[in-house]
């Protein structure tokens, strides 16, 4: 397994050490008004912190809502991604409101509560997408700046690679090219690489799944750099960068709402935060002089603007809050992606169930990360991707609009693991150990929303993904869950695989439909929710300079102004789009 590097590189992250720009009361700010201040301290926020303060004449406040990731060890540790949520204080510790399609089932939605939002509990996987998913989203809003080739150039600003930690010849796993540079490898991964040997039709080799063109199985590429993490938090706001007299970080400031700073003819000017310093303290104000960035996120960012008065004024008016703008698009539109967990049992013991189960191996394991950044905990849990398209012999598409971005776009991903990740592991499996593909529906047709039903600006919002309401979701789902069958029935695994896969009792499209619905979660990629449109649309919440539309002097910047969640994990679309945004936020200014 090779890593990437996210923009910095290791001699940042071995540094960190002065934190002095990161303050955690609002008395030891240097004032209540700054050029730009930025609403969430995430994957997008940071990175328009440091790119803004690249000049020195603009001061940036960030306000982030949650805890310093300094010293969390377990968003340190690669290995450890799966034990920062839910129910920690590093979570939003959110929940879908039931979902119908799911048997009324209720999930934990996972969000970074964390200086680094979702880029500090994430599994890191670095996925561009399909070239198709950007040029859909420049064809959708009218701007060929987010095509695939005009993103190249940020694309390269973003990523840099380096070596892998255990120094492995990395030929043949990526293509340099493609790529931006200013592990151990599992006991599966031989087996992976020759089941696209015996399989080259439906599962061909994929050189460089990032490449644009997508289909095939490729190695994983992860946002892990000297065999520990690396997030917004420690490269974006890395020591070079945080300790820049014109950025200041305020942390556990929790945002209430966005209001209009001045009376204007027109259109409202909204560039004064009010916040406050932990759930229960006094209410503060801060203004933005020139603009004020909201990057709270596919959740926070609907959840504030809506308590703010802007969004549908009928049902903001209906429970009490006095509308600002109407923008019916506010909080609609939430796509993402659902995955189902299939496994076979197998014949090893060296996967991911004997270090979550044996604490003198978890113990070496850790020693040996903590003294050299090396050994089995610098890997994340995944080291291969695969990109499939629901096979052309299927009826699918006769009933049902191909909902992919184009011919080169994956319907289907799967996560090859070499076991199972979460802990605590299931009471019921004793010893047992275990190969896992998840299955993800890359292409959903099914649309959710996130709204509130309170005056209180600190409840919870109300979180529908409305999973699998699309019919044709469900039916790409199924035919996921059998080609990963038709996978793990590769020669590679005859002498590995010891017994059928966990649904293999399900063949027919019903018995499929219910293990889905009992089953299927989330991989935790929402989207849409401040979805971007056209210039002069009627519908849409930001225009393509990201400016929200009906108001002056505020722009939001993170994954919710994707108009279509893309054909990958979302990390990297959300680092480029910031990338773009902060070149269109300086020509402003």
């Amino acid at each position: 397994m090779y890593f990437l590097f996210s923009y910095l590189c290791l001699v940042d992250l071995i540094a960190f050490q002065s934190f002095a720009a990161v303050v955690e009361r609002v008395k030891d700010l240097p004032g209540l008004e700054y050029d730009f201040v930025i609403i969430g301290a995430g994957t997008a926020g940071n990175v328009i912190a440091n790119r803004l303060t690249e000049n020195i004449h603009h001061s940036v406040l960030v306000l982030e809502a949650g805890v310093s990731n300094k010293e969390v060890l377990n968003s340190e540790v690669p290995f450890f991604c799966p034990r920062l949520t839910p129910n920690t204080a590093f979570d939003w510790n959110y929940t879908t409101i039931p979902q119908q399609s799911l048997n009324g089932r209720i999930l934990a939605y996972p969000r970074g509560h964390i200086l680094g939002g979702s880029s500090s509990i994430n599994f890191m996987a670095y996925t561009r997408g399909s070239a198709d998913d950007y040029n859909r989203y420049a064809k959708l809003v009218k701007d060929s700046g987010w095509s695939w080739d005009r993103l190249q150039p940020y694309f390269r600003k973003n990523e840099k690679f380096t070596p892998p930690a255990d120094h492995h010849n990395t030929r043949g796993q990526f293509n340099p090219s493609v790529h931006g540079f200013d592990g151990i490898n599992s006991p599966i991964d031989r087996r992976v690489i020759q089941t696209t040997m015996e399989l080259p039709h439906e599962f061909p080799f994929n050189l460089d799944t990032n490449s644009g063109h997508q289909l095939g199985v490729g190695w994983t590429q992860s946002t892990i750099g000297g065999g520990q993490r690396s997030s917004s938090a420690t490269s974006y706001l890395g020591p070079r960068f945080v300790n820049r007299r014109n950025l200041h970080v305020l942390l556990h400031a929790q945002v209430a709402r966005i209001l209009r700073t001045k009376p204007t003819h027109g259109d409202p000017d909204v560039r004064t935060v009010e916040f406050t310093e932990g759930v229960g303290g006094p209410m503060r104000r801060i203004t933005a002089r020139k603009e004020l960035i909201l990057s709270a996120g596919s959740v926070g960012t609907p959840h504030i603007l809506l308590n703010s008065g802007i969004g549908n004024s009928h049902d903001l008016s209906r429970i009490g809050i006095k509308p600002l703008v109407h923008l019916p698009s506010v909080g609609q539109n939430l796509s993402d992606h659902p995955f189902v967990v299939n496994q076979w049992e197998v014949n090893s013991s060296d996967t991911f169930e004997t270090i979550n189960r044996n604490a003198t191996v978890a113990a070496a394991d850790l020693q040996q990360w903590m003294q050299s950044r090396t050994g089995p905990l610098v890997d994340g849990t995944f080291n291969h991707n695969a990109w499939i398209r629901v096979p052309k012999n299927t009826t699918i598409f006769d009933r049902f609009r191909d909902p992919s971005a184009g011919p080169n776009t994956a319907h289907v991903e799967f996560v090859i693991s070499n076991g199972l990740s979460h802990v605590p592991l299931p009471t019921n499996i004793g010893n047992m150990s275990f190969f896992v593909v998840s299955t993800a529906v890359l292409t959903p047709a099914s649309r959710g929303s996130i709204t509130i039903n309170s005056t209180n600006p600190f409840a919870p919002p109300l979180i529908n993904p409305n999973f699998l309401s699309s019919e044709p979701d469900i039916a790409i789902m199924r035919e996921g869950i059998r080609s990963a069958r038709r996978f793990a029935a590769a020669p590679a695994w005859a002498d590995y695989i010891t017994s059928p896969s966990s649904t293999s009792n399900s063949t027919t499209d019903a018995e499929l439909d219910e293990v889905i619905r009992s089953s299927a979660s989330s991989f935790f990629h929402p989207v849409g929710t401040a979805g971007m449109s056209p210039r002069g649309a009627d519908y849409g919440v930001v225009d393509p300079d990201l400016r929200v539309k009906g108001v002056k002097g505020l722009r939001i910047v993170d994954a919710s102004v994707l108009p279509i969640v893309p054909a990958g994990h979302t990390q990297a679309a959300t680092y480029v789009f910031a990338e773009r945004a902060a070149d269109l936020i300086k020509e402003s200014w």
